[in-house]
């Protein structure tokens, strides 16, 4: 018999409409050999549907259009239940798995992961503390400081503390951190929100827009060297793929760098040394492992010109899935193609 998978997409979040794409490729090559395939769709207001359409129009956004194939459903707590409910007709679906495709709050932050675990669904990726932890950037920071995991210099603070006394703030982060300075939302992803700021006035404008999408923001020094991921996959025995390297188009790689301009280059393999590829894929294992991730993540590092030192830039618990996206072209040029690259996660959360 085959196992039931619910894919969620959507979400009330700023990445809302990457999750649409992520998700579209996602239920598209889970083996239909193995699995049945649900898919729920959450709104940016919050509504959640079953929908039966095509994953085309979940792609372009127009699934929520389509109330022919919308069927209000919900996830049950019940750990009976094991599955969810038709609100309509009152009945209990079983799902053997959940593949939550939700980038960004509420959906890669715990929040998700934490009615999983209360429901007693099996669900890919990191569980619901690591997955808090790696969404929050000051909390990641924090962490890698104390497994001494290299990094750049950082501070955080909260939107109450910038309106107190923002002008001493920035000043005192100017000071520590150097010029130019990054500035991040804490809790977003995709690159939203993020600043390159060179100079005190454009640090307070970058400041006012992360508290735009965050009540709590990071400030970190400017790295210059190269930016490489590598996606690692497994839950006690660990595979690291051969590590990609990002060239911007834009001066950072930014929102439109990664989504909306033709010019940034992806190179997989990363133009390193075999050498210095080992130390990244070690480096990935070991962050992953620090932050109690599972299942898969995408971990992000600097490779410092001046001296080529591998230094942790972020990790991400539930990266992009679409056609363009790195985790999925790492492990594909690591010998293992997207449908077979979905299997194990699923296997993998079931096995958990």
């Amino acid at each position: 018999m085959k196992e039931k998978v619910l894919v969620i997409f959507g979400g009330v979040s700023s990445e809302h409409d990457v999750s649409l794409v992520s998700a579209s490729y996602v239920i598209d090559n889970i083996p239909r050999e193995k699995y049945d395939v649900l898919k729920m769709g959450i709104t940016k207001e919050g509504r959640c549907f079953l929908y039966g359409g095509e994953s085309s129009k979940i792609c372009d956004g127009s699934w929520i259009s389509d109330t022919a194939n919308l069927e209000s459903a919900v996830i049950s707590c019940d750990r009976s239940h094991h599955g969810i409910i038709h609100p309509g007709s009152g009945e209990i679906e079983k799902i053997d798995v959940v593949f939550p495709v939700l980038h960004g709050k509420n959906g890669e932050d715990g929040t998700m992961q934490g009615l999983l675990e209360i429901s007693g669904i099996p669900y890919v990726g990191c569980g619901t503390a690591a997955s808090a932890v790696c969404m929050d950037k000051a909390l990641t920071n924090a962490m890698a400081d104390f497994k001494k995991i290299p990094q750049a210099k950082w501070t955080a603070f909260n939107k109450s503390e910038y309106e107190e006394n923002g002008s001493a703030l920035t000043a005192e982060a100017a000071e520590y951190l150097g010029l130019p300075v990054f500035v991040k939302p804490a809790n977003a992803g995709s690159s939203v929100g993020i600043t390159k700021a060179k100079n005190i006035d454009e640090l307070k404008a970058a400041c006012e827009l992360a508290f735009e999408h965050d009540d709590k923001i990071v400030l970190e020094e400017c790295v210059t060297g190269k930016e490489v991921e590598v996606a690692v996959l497994g839950n006690n025995n660990l595979v690291a793929s051969v590590p990609g390297e990002i060239v911007p188009c834009n001066e950072f790689y930014d929102y439109e760098a990664k989504y909306l301009a033709q010019g940034s280059k992806l190179l997989i393999p990363a133009d390193l040394s075999d050498e210095k590829i080992k130390e990244v894929q070690q480096a990935a294992v070991r962050a992953y492992k620090a932050l109690g991730c599972r299942g898969l993540a995408r971990v992000d590092f600097f490779v410092r010109d001046s001296d080529g030192a591998v230094m942790l830039n972020e990790p991400n618990t539930i990266p992009g899935f679409t056609s363009i996206s790195m985790y999925p072209k790492l492990f594909n040029a690591s010998g293992i193609p997207y449908a077979e690259l979905l299997d194990r996660l699923i296997c993998l959360a079931l096995e958990k």
